[in-house]
């Protein structure tokens, strides 16, 4: 994960707090949970590598299934972060604390929990090596270790954030500087950016600019704003129905889209961003700012890149639709450190567990996985501070919603769903290992049961 904590992906988690079992809508105190330093034991049946939304849930799952005593999770950081609430933060829909809990809360009762950094992994002598030397051996390996933020792949960052006017919603240092950057907004250019790197949640870049754009409207300083997107992509959003939405949604309230468009300088003393033109490399264009928010280049977490474990990229190699690692049977992969060719959210993660624990169940006792992961993830597109455009889609990039309603258009339900009941159905049912995903819902819904 990054340094600032565990943190998971953006999401959309999904309604269904009404299938919650009795008793999961409350958060237990009782989950509190302190560890050593280092690991209790040199040995566990299921090691969980990361304690952010994928490792948490897995070794939810692991714990009733080989019993809490047989599972470690490693994991360095005190705090768990619910990140997708950071785009509301950003606009003022929310407060910081919000998306904070300790870490021993969330770290299911009883999983060792080994308060270190993993620093090389070792999977053809099912081991690896922790900080001061460390070695935890496994039967199985749940790697979970996020995405790495890149801020000084920009010159100018991360020290540019010392200065007024930026913010990042992608990090907790820097979330609350996005919100002063636009209270503070006066005139002229308000620039949104999108990296040319792979990103946990595609849509938030530009889920800012039009929580921005609703809050100079209200304030009345809309007339006195050029508001821009300068994304490294081509398109706006990567599946045609909700690409065509956002589109609309651009050329109604007036704000840029700049393509193949990639920041690679912030001088913030002058409160100027440089941009490359990613169609003819060399070629830059300097854009003064009265407000920049800036999405960083990410990455594979440093431990991963050159890792056995790992392809030429530095992801974790696994099957699309198992989860199971390519080369080694009992080690398996989820989230965002993974090379699964969809986008990395927590929506994905959710899906993914349900059926990374049916394939772990099937190889404890030897047999082939069956159940398939459809690649679905999702992105509940804010662009409003009561619009919400909830986008789901598969590995084809093809549509695969919940309701049977056009999901393509802004409606004040889904914002709800994203700023109220999606962090309930994050905190007590992902993390405690009950929710798999909306596939159940869906179902329902097609049927006509509501």
């Amino acid at each position: 994960m990054a340094a600032i904590g565990a943190v998971s992906s953006c999401s959309c988690l999904h309604p269904g707090v009404w299938l919650l079992k009795p008793g999961m809508q409350k958060m237990s105190s009782s989950g509190l949970h302190t560890a050593a330093r280092c690991a209790a034991k040199d040995y566990y049946q299921v090691l969980v590598l990361g304690g952010g939304a994928g490792g948490i849930a897995m070794s939810a799952r692991m714990k009733r299934k080989v019993g809490a005593e047989n599972v470690a999770v490693v994991e360095p950081s005190k705090t768990h972060y619910y990140q997708p609430l950071w785009t509301l933060v950003g606009g003022g829909a929310k407060q910081l604390a919000a998306s904070a809990r300790p870490m021993g809360s969330v770290m299911p009762k009883g999983v060792e929990w080994i308060k270190s950094r993993v620093t090389s992994l070792d999977p053809d002598k099912n081991c690896v090596w922790l900080e001061n030397d460390i070695k935890v051996s496994y039967k199985y390996l749940i790697i979970a270790l996020g995405i790495s933020l890149h801020y000084e792949k920009i010159k100018g960052l991360p020290e540019g954030f010392n200065h007024p006017k930026i913010g990042s919603n992608y990090s907790v240092q820097t979330v609350e500087k996005t919100w002063k950057a636009l209270q503070d907004f006066k005139e002229g250019n308000a620039i949104f950016t999108f990296p040319n790197t792979p990103v946990k949640c595609a849509g938030a870049p530009q889920k800012i600019m039009y929580l921005s754009d609703a809050y100079l409207r209200k304030t009345g300083k809309r007339s006195k704003a050029n508001i821009m997107f300068n994304t490294a992509l081509g398109v706006i959003f990567g599946v045609k129905k909700y690409a065509d939405a956002l589109l609309e949604v651009v050329k109604e309230r007036n704000l840029a889209v700049n393509y193949k468009c990639n920041l690679i300088e912030v001088r913030a003393d002058k409160q100027e961003a440089v941009f490359e033109n990613l169609d003819k490399p060399g070629v830059t264009e300097v854009h003064q700012y009265e407000m920049l928010h800036v999405t960083p280049p990410m990455g594979p977490p440093a431990v991963l890149v050159n890792s056995p474990v790992s392809d030429g990229s530095g992801w974790v190699d696994v099957d699309k639709e198992t989860l199971q690692h390519k080369k080694y049977p009992n080690v398996f992969g989820i989230g965002d450190c993974t090379n699964l060719p969809t986008s990395k959210t927590a929506a994905a993660v959710a899906a993914q567990s349900g059926v990374l624990d049916k394939t772990i169940s099937l190889v404890m006792k030897n047999e082939l996985p069956v159940k398939k992961y459809d690649g679905y993830t999702s992105c509940p597109l804010v662009t409003g501070y009561n619009k919400v455009i909830l986008a789901e889609f598969d590995y084809n990039a093809q549509p695969l919603e919940t309701f049977p309603i056009d999901q393509s258009k802004e409606r004040t339900t889904m914002y709800h769903m994203k700023a109220d009941m999606m962090p309930l159905l994050y905190w007590n049912a992902l993390l405690k290992g009950y929710w798999g995903g909306p596939a159940p819902v869906r179902k329902l819904m097609h049927l006509g049961l509501k």
